[in-house]
């Protein structure tokens, strides 16, 4: 602002006109300046089109001559490919044509060697065809020989039977029981010396020899007994057994699941069923109702229930006495429990758990004798009737029930299959299983072990008698020894030596069929040859 006012003070003292001048002079100085730069600009645009005219028409000079030398090159390059892709061909073409000639010249050599082999095979037909021909006229002549040879065998037979005076069948009867009889007496002198040779190698083979003999060892299915007899003090008894309208035994019936008969028999009632731990209850029960006099439901009831509980405790520590017996441990507690109900069960009256005790021992005696593991034989005898604990409640036999109960409570393979096999129904796997079977026919058939009834016993003597006395040359046999022998005399001039052992090995094989019997039966067949003269 004080700039401004000094201009305006230093043009105070010019005059409006000569303002105007310095004005318009400046303005034309002004003009005057840009109509030069304009003047300069325009030339210098010229110039400029001018260059960028020239830098045009270069760059399309450039561009034509690239594009043609690229259009040649490109030429040239697309008839190289052609050239290169011609050669491969040519070399593809060579190489098939090659690799056909080599195919026709196989082919024209099979097709030789077929022609020669056909030829081959021509003259082969041929010479064949020529041999069956001659074979043919061979065989003709053969065929004359031969009927001749036959009409003239027929006519010397005739004249053999005519000096012999024996026919053909029964010459040829003659030779074959010749023929038979030296064949027994050799078959039997091997027999011998291969038994005295087994004898001389005894203790070398005596591991097997004693697994297959003891292995032939079985037991008959052994009868139970069912019915328990309880004595009482009076006949008067019985009607307070039976209560009033039967109330009084219809419920001891009920709570034990036991039959009782109550007959015309004098001073005895008869507890009867298969279960013998319940047939033992009601046993027990009844017996202390008798001593304790008051027999009613509410007593009765009471009674059998403090008798099981008994039973119960008494059955677990018959079972652990049996394990511990056996120096056996680890058993779980209801095979324990299962063990201790046999202490109620009989076998031909003998206790089934001391038998499966006894098993047990003789078991471990014979596994340690002959080097195998006594702990699992002694195991497997303990166990292996342990199905008879329950086989009145389960369908099957004992030794199926057995193995049953062994695998679901987890014992051994080795003892499933002894319980299996111990009467011989499923094959052996182990020699322990085999040991098992022989402890069990031991035990249950030494003398005194099991009764059976007198008609049974009888009928199996006579059974035994008369399949010894079945064969041809027998003269007489006895049963001896409770039936575990049987002696066989024989006629001696209808049975030699040799053939004694062949008849005593027949006799014990149908013994085997056709007989049950505990244990084993020994055959002794005994040929005796006497003469007696008298001197006068």
């Amino acid at each position: 602002m004080q700039n401004s006012a000094y201009g305006f003070l230093f043009l105070a003292p010019l005059g409006l006109g000569d303002i105007l001048a310095i004005i318009f002079g400046v303005l034309f100085a002004a003009a005057a300046v840009f109509a030069v730069i304009k003047f300069i600009s325009f030339k210098n645009y010229k110039k400029n089109i001018g260059s960028l005219e020239d830098v045009k028409t270069k760059l399309i000079a450039e561009a034509t001559e690239e594009s043609k030398t690229l259009k040649k090159e490109a030429i040239l390059e697309a008839k190289e490919q052609e050239i290169k892709l011609r050669n491969e061909l040519e070399k593809e073409t060579r190489e098939k044509r090659s690799e056909l000639q080599r195919m026709e010249n196989r082919l024209n050599q099979k097709e030789e060697a077929l022609d020669k082999k056909e030829e081959a095979l021509t003259r082969r037909n041929e010479e064949t065809t020529r041999q069956q021909e001659a074979l043919k006229a061979k065989h003709a002549d053969m065929d004359k020989k031969l009927s001749d040879i036959s009409a003239q065998h027929d006519r010397m037979l005739e004249e053999f039977e005519k000096i012999s005076r024996m026919s053909r069948e029964e010459a040829k009867q003659q030779l074959i029981e010749a023929i038979t009889d030296e064949a027994k007496k050799d078959a039997a002198g091997m027999v011998k010396n291969i038994e005295a040779e087994a004898r001389e190698n005894g203790e070398r083979k005596a591991k097997e020899i004693v697994s297959l003999a003891i292995q032939k060892c079985s037991t008959e299915q052994a009868t139970e007994i069912t019915v328990s007899v309880v004595p009482l003090p009076s006949d008067d008894m019985k009607a307070r057994i039976i209560g009033r309208e039967g109330r009084n035994i219809r419920t001891l019936e009920n709570a034990t699941g036991i039959e009782l008969i109550i007959d015309d028999t004098p001073e005895v009632v008869i507890v009867s069923g298969f279960d013998p731990v319940r047939r033992e209850t009601a046993r027990i029960a009844l017996e202390r109702l008798i001593q304790d006099g008051r027999i009613h439901p509410a007593r009765i009831e009471e009674t059998v229930e403090k008798v099981k509980k008994e039973l119960d405790q008494q059955i677990k520590e018959a079972g652990e006495a049996a394990m511990f017996e056996c120096g056996i441990f680890g058993l779980h507690p209801e095979l324990v429990k299962l063990l201790g109900r046999l202490k109620f069960r009989t076998s031909y009256g003998q206790n089934v758990l001391r038998h499966s005790v006894e098993v047990s021992h003789l078991a471990g005696v014979m596994a340690t004798e002959l080097g195998v593991d006594p702990a699992l034989a002694k195991r497997a005898g303990l166990l292996h009737d342990i199905g008879k604990a329950v086989d009145f409640e389960i369908e099957g036999t004992h030794m199926q029930i057995g193995a049953d109960l062994a695998k679901k409570y987890r014992e051994n393979h080795s003892v499933v299959n002894a319980i299996l096999a111990h009467h011989g129904d499923v094959e052996p796997k182990t020699i322990e299983a085999v040991l098992v079977a022989s402890a069990d026919a031991i035990s249950g058939a030494r003398p005194g072990a099991r009764r059976e009834t007198t008609s049974n016993y009888i009928k199996r003597l006579q059974k035994l008698e008369e399949i010894s006395g079945s064969f041809k040359g027998v003269e007489k046999c006895y049963a001896i020894q409770a039936g575990r022998e049987v002696r066989v005399m024989v006629k001696p001039e209808q049975v030699n030596d040799a053939q004694t052992l062949f008849l005593a090995k027949e006799i014990a094989k149908k013994i085997e069929q056709e007989m049950e019997y505990p244990g084993q039966i020994k055959v002794n067949v005994i040929r005796e040859w006497r003469a007696t003269e008298f001197a006068k």
